[in-house]
């Protein structure tokens, strides 16, 4: 899957072959919003465009226009990777929720070293 960014919104498309033709969306938002191109610069105008037209329609009706997070999650694992990381963990001095969330954390400020100023 390919992505696209414009401000804080993400957009994820792939090649419809049956259509010959770039599909998109708006990911981590709670409506689905389309796009599509049959270039990379059509796709990646029409994500743009797709961005703020949302935006805009979200100020019209006062919607606040990113999904909302709560902060938990369900984490499907193999058994022994489960039993590995507890195991880890241990060794830490850490449970098992603050190992997977420093294990987020570093993955995050990988792809963004600013990170931090999130938190």
């Amino acid at each position: 899957m390919n992505t696209l960014k414009h401000k804080d919104f993400i957009g994820t498309f792939n090649y419809v072959e049956e259509d010959n033709i770039l599909h998109g969306k708006i990911e981590g938002i709670l409506d689905l919003v389309t796009f599509e191109g049959e270039s990379i610069k059509e796709i990646k105008d029409s994500f743009i465009e797709a961005v703020e037209d949302y935006i805009s329609l979200c100020a019209e009706v006062g919607k606040e226009p990113y999904k909302s997070f709560k902060g938990v999650f369900n984490v499907r694992v193999p058994s022994i990777l489960h039993r590995k990381a507890s195991l880890v963990a241990v060794k830490k001095n850490m449970n098992l929720n603050q190992f997977v969330q420093k294990a987020i954390e570093d993955e995050l400020k990988k792809e963004d070293p600013s990170y931090e100023a999130y938190c």
